[in-house]
Formats: C-alpha cells, sequence, structure tokens
C-alpha cells in the first residue's frame, strides 16, 4: 500500500494546502491587485442620418433649412452619445415629379442652384431615380446625366427593375447615362454619384440611390460597420461563433441607435423608419479584411460566398426596425482590402453577381476600362437587374469606367472616399488565370 492509503481525510487537506496556499495568499510584493486587460470594444460610425421630404421647388429654400434643425438636433443626439456622425443627408421624391413643366436649361440651372446650397451647408443631397415608372420615357435619364454632369455633390439614380420585372428600356438608359459622364466629368468621377438600381425600396438612407415615395418628414439611419464584422469574425474559431459573435455585437450597437433615434422621432415629429445595418467600409476600416479573417484566405477565393450569406444572415437576425438594403456591400473602390484583390485578379464581375445571391448590394463602385461600351454596360446591368428580381431583393450598380484608361492601367480617382486599383479586362481569354 502506498503512504496515500494511510493518511486521514484531515491529514491529506492539510498537506495539500500547505503546498498551494502561498500561491493563493498575497505576497508583499504582489499585494497590489494586477492592472484589469483592456479589451478594446469596436463601435460603429454613423456613415448617414438621412432625412426624406417632398420637394416642392417654389419653395425649396424653406424646406431644407427646416430640414437641417432636424438633421443637426440629430447629429447632436448621437455625439454626445459617443458614436461619429459621418454625414448628414436629404433624399427627395423621384425629380420628375418636381421638375415637370421645366425645359432641360431650366433644370439643370434649378439643380445647379441646390447643388450649391447643399455644398454650402454641408449635406449631402440625392435627387430620387429617373424613370420611376416602367412606361417613362428615357428622356429623364438624358435629363439626369446633363443635371449630374453639371453638379457636383447631387446624387441620383435611375430605376431598373420593379415588381414588373427587368425594365430593358431602362437598363440601355442607365448605360449611356454612365457612358456620358464617364466622357463628360473630371476624372470619370461623375459615375460615383449615379446608380443604376433594382428592386431598391424607397426610405434607403445609403447614396446613391436613396430616395421616397412617401409623406417624407421621415428619416433613418446608415452605419459605418465593417470594423464590428472584422472584431467579431477575428479568430472566432467557426462559421456559427462567428455568425453568432456578429449578431451580439452588431445587436447591441443597433439598439442604441434605435433608441436614440427613437428620440429624435419624438423630440422632432420627424418619423424614424429605421437602419440599414449594411455593414458598410470605408478605406482600411475594410469589409475585405473581415471576411479574410474568417476565411483565412484572399477576397475572391473558395469561402467568399460563405462569408458573404454568415453575414447577411447576421444580419436578419438583429430585430431592430430595418431598411434599406440590409446586406452585405462589397465597394470595391471604397475598401482598401477589396481594391487590392481586384487589382489582383482576385475578384470578378460573375464572383461579385454570385456573392450578390446570398447577400449584397450588386456591383459597386467596380472600376472599368474607358474603352467598355454603352452595350457592354447594358450587359452587365441587365445581369444585375435579372438577379435582383429574380430573387425579390435590393441590388444596384455603381459602375466606373475611365475615359482613356485600358486594362492593365490604374485608376487615378481624385475623391477621399475612394481607393485607386488596376483596371482588369471585362473577358479574359480561356485558360488564362
Amino acid at each position: 500500500m502506498t503512504l496515500l492509503a494511510f493518511a486521514s481525510p484531515r491529514f491529506f487537506l492539510r498537506s495539500i494546502l500547505f503546498f498551494v496556499s502561498p500561491l493563493l495568499l498575497p505576497s508583499a510584493a504582489t499585494a497590489q491587485a494586477p492592472p484589469k486587460t483592456v479589451i478594446r470594444v469596436e463601435r460603429p460610425k454613423v456613415r448617414a442620418i438621412t432625412a426624406f421630404i417632398n420637394l416642392d421647388s417654389g419653395q425649396y429654400q424653406a424646406q431644407i433649412a427646416d430640414t437641417l434643425k432636424m438633421l443637426k438636433y440629430a447629429r447632436t443626439v448621437f455625439e454626445t452619445r459617443g458614436y461619429e456622425v459621418q454625414t448628414i443627408r436629404i433624399s427627395t421624391q423621384p425629380f420628375p415629379e418636381y421638375t415637370g413643366g421645366m425645359t432641360t436649361e431650366q433644370a439643370v440651372a434649378f439643380f445647379k442652384e441646390y447643388d450649391a446650397l447643399a455644398e454650402k451647408e454641408k449635406f449631402d443631397a440625392s435627387i430620387g431615380p429617373a424613370m420611376p415608372g416602367a412606361g417613362d420615357s428615357a428622356d429623364q435619364a438624358d435629363l439626369l446625366a446633363e443635371i449630374l454632369r453639371n453638379t457636383k455633390v447631387l446624387n441620383a439614380s435611375l430605376i431598373v427593375a420593379g415588381d414588373d420585372g427587368v425594365r430593358w428600356n431602362a437598363v440601355g438608359a442607365a448605360a449611356r447615362v454612365m457612358k456620358k459622364l464617364s466622357e463628360t466629368t473630371k476624372h470619370s468621377q461623375g459615375n460615383f454619384n449615379f446608380s443604376a438600381i433594382a428592386m431598391v425600396p424607397s426610405l434607403t438612407p445609403f447614396y446613391p440611390g436613396s430616395y421616397h415615395t412617401g409623406l417624407g418628414h421621415q428619416f433613418a439611419i446608415a452605419l459605418q460597420s465593417a470594423n464590428v464584422v472584422a472584431a467579431a469574425f477575428k479568430d472566432a474559431g467557426n462559421l456559427t461563433a462567428a455568425k453568432q459573435r456578429l449578431t451580439d455585437s452588431l445587436s447591441t450597437e443597433a439598439f442604441a441607435i434605435q433608441s436614440l433615434a427613437q428620440r429624435v422621432d419624438r423630440d422632432t415629429g420627424w418619423a424614424y423608419m429605421g437602419i440599414d445595418l449594411s455593414p458598410a467600409p470605408l478605406k482600411n476600416i475594410s469589409i475585405g479584411d473581415a471576411i479574410e479573417n474568417l476565411t483565412a484566405q484572399p477576397v475572391g477565393s473558395s469561402g467568399t460566398l460563405t462569408a458573404a450569406a454568415t453575414i447577411t444572415a447576421a444580419i436578419k437576425d438583429i430585430t431592430v426596425k430595418q431598411t434599406g438594403y440590409s446586406g452585405l456591400m462589397l465597394p470595391i473602390l471604397e475598401d482598401a482590402r477589396l481594391a487590392q484583390r481586384w487589382s489582383e485578379g482576385q475578384i470578378s464581375l460573375d464572383a461579385l453577381l454570385s456573392y450578390s445571391a446570398v447577400c449584397g448590394t450588386g456591383l459597386d463602385t467596380v472600376p472599368l476600362p474607358g474603352d467598355t461600351s454603352a452595350d457592354q454596360l447594358s450587359l452587365i446591368i441587365g445581369d444585375m437587374a435579372s438577379l435582383a428580381f429574380k430573387w425579390r431583393k435590393p441590388l444596384s450598380a455603381r459602375l466606373l469606367p475611365v475615359a482613356g484608361k485600358s486594362a492593365g492601367e490604374m485608376t487615378e480617382f481624385d475623391n477621399p472616399y475612394l481607393v485607386n486599383a488596376t483596371l482588369q479586362p471585362l473577358h479574359r481569354a480561356v485558360g488564362q488565370p
């Protein structure tokens, strides 16, 4: 028998305490509690507080002044609770509803004045979509191109698919707008403020496809939260844990933001319509990095579609009042990692469309060679619109053909929100990596 067989329980306990107690009791050198480890909690920024109004061209200045009072108050409410507000925005009903009867020259002159006011008062402005109705004339698209190439900060869109299906006349019109803006604006940057939208609902706070068709006097919130996704996915271990961590962390912030928005609603009388939880990136605040945290592979590799589906599922599980896209955004030139992977040829148009089938906003800030024709742009926009209608989900195409630039050359955008990247050919030869 061993010694332990003859030891009493009391003797055995005293022996354990003799050896262990020095580890439990603080010595003189360790009497003070060790410093706590500070864990950084990632918080989103508020990309936009977007107000929706029914603009009256005859009294718009008074309307804008009233709207800005609410927006500035809302910004103060969020900032006093520690949320950085990047932009305040005003979106209108579709612009053809308040330019009817104007000549092209009168409409352009009006919007130049509105543009100057937006620049002076430091708010972003969307004038809504052209061709909101299935049978609308393509003349509205021609007018829109003139408006955007003669203004600086205005945003607008063109509806290429709705509940009635893909509107092929509008698809072609949107392609012509893109082509004209690429050829007539500095660095071809006019297309940054324009998108072809499909199944995008009213009251979407993200630009440029923002508009409304209702009563107005409403507002919604858009977030910049790619950093929250990256933190949730880092060392998550598996998909289930990653999804739950993202839902938990983003939900906490979303409910806090919703509470503040409801306070603005009560205090101002402007109706709060929800949050677009799409985790928007901005340059080094990268959704590309977040995806690579999860997959441990470059964006565009196998696993990217699964990551896209995981992010979207996590967002859908958050029970705040949602509006807009509320899906994964992959804006190529607004995200440093995505721009890198595009330049490397890791990401393609077809890949972006496949990811959009399970999430997403479509084809956003995608750079294209300058010789991309209007017909080729129509085919790309048509693919996006067909996918959106098939799955009844909001998608858009913000394509950036760069005049005078060919595949293999770098873009030269001069915009604080854009990262330059290498242009890729529309189609690779068979067998080409």
